[in-house]
């Protein structure tokens, strides 16, 4: 299995081009995974938000360990491409719960994982009296120093298993609006930089999309750079063409189809219509694709 994973590994690092990024439509579910891989993805990432939304909870660490690791296996077991787990902050309160994650994430069958270092306003409410000074003029992020820590255990654990895990550090300044627009720039990269010293192999920063902060962003990043696109971002070879490495959509596939969802739902309820329901993809093909006969 270690072999495998190690393989598979290496796979997920080549597909990281400069001017031929790639292309992640995040899955939720088996089913949702299948139906992206059968569309020709490379690779399958996670969502946090649609994992948790699918398992009742919301998102933002409000997810047990388990119930998201068990979740990730079977999108994992489901595809025979690569996949990367979004494990939010890493589902534990200090570095060796990181560690801890990131050992049951290789478990799981993933290669990959997304570490984010926003830190839940709960994180700095329970902290012990001689720590919660440290996150003073940090929040909503952790500081820097605490994350590094974070960022090098999951290294730690995954060199020590063997496997080149692929960790894509995630720096939450503009999805957060942390600090001055115009000091932002230096503050992401200051935290890149750091993250990628402590083991970190890809830099991830959602929110920041417009093509001059792009580009300042692929020129500042010592390391492949990932872009959260959406409607209203530059198209996928529009960022290929600033440098971008990797480029993913969030929960945003899982919103579309919630959106589908409430619409049926409301026309079924209110008209005793159908209409949303023709769009629907066939039930013999989606069937099929689960592994029916």
């Amino acid at each position: 299995m270690t072999t495998n994973l190690h393989d598979a590994a290496l796979a997920f690092h080549a597909l990281h081009t400069v001017g031929r990024p790639l292309v992640l439509a995040n899955a939720w579910d088996a089913a949702s995974a299948r139906i992206i891989a059968a569309a020709g993805a490379p690779a399958i990432a996670t969502t946090s938000a649609g994992v948790a939304w699918d398992l009742g909870a919301a998102d933002g660490d409000r997810l047990d360990r388990d119930r998201a690791l068990h979740a990730l296996a079977t999108i994992a077991a489901a595809v025979e491409v690569p996949v990367t787990a979004d494990i939010e902050s890493g589902y534990a309160a200090d570095p060796a719960g990181v560690a801890e994650t990131v050992r049951a994430v290789l478990a799981a069958g993933a290669v990959g994982v997304n570490i984010e270092d926003a830190a839940d306003a709960a994180d700095a409410a329970d902290a012990a009296d001689t720590a919660r000074a440290a996150y003073e003029g940090h929040a909503p992020l952790r500081p820097v120093a605490g994350q590094v820590e974070r960022i090098a255990a999951a290294r730690e654990a995954a060199d020590a298993a063997g496997v080149p895990l692929f960790v894509n550090a995630r720096v939450d300044t503009y999805l957060r609006g942390v600090g001055e627009p115009a000091d932002r720039l230096a503050l992401t990269l200051e935290r890149a930089a750091a993250y990628r010293e402590a083991g970190a192999d890809g830099i991830f920063v959602p929110g920041a999309v417009d093509p001059e902060t792009v580009g300042a962003l692929v020129a500042g990043v010592q390391g492949p750079l990932n872009v959260m696109a959406g409607p209203g971002a530059p198209s996928v070879a529009e960022l290929a063409a600033l440098g971008v490495a990797r480029v993913s959509v969030g929960s945003g596939i899982a919103q579309a189809a919630h959106a589908v969802v409430r619409e049926a739902a409301l026309e079924l309820l209110s008209k005793g219509t159908y209409g949303p329901l023709a769009g629907g993809l066939d039930y013999g093909e989606l069937n099929s694709l689960l592994g029916g006969a």
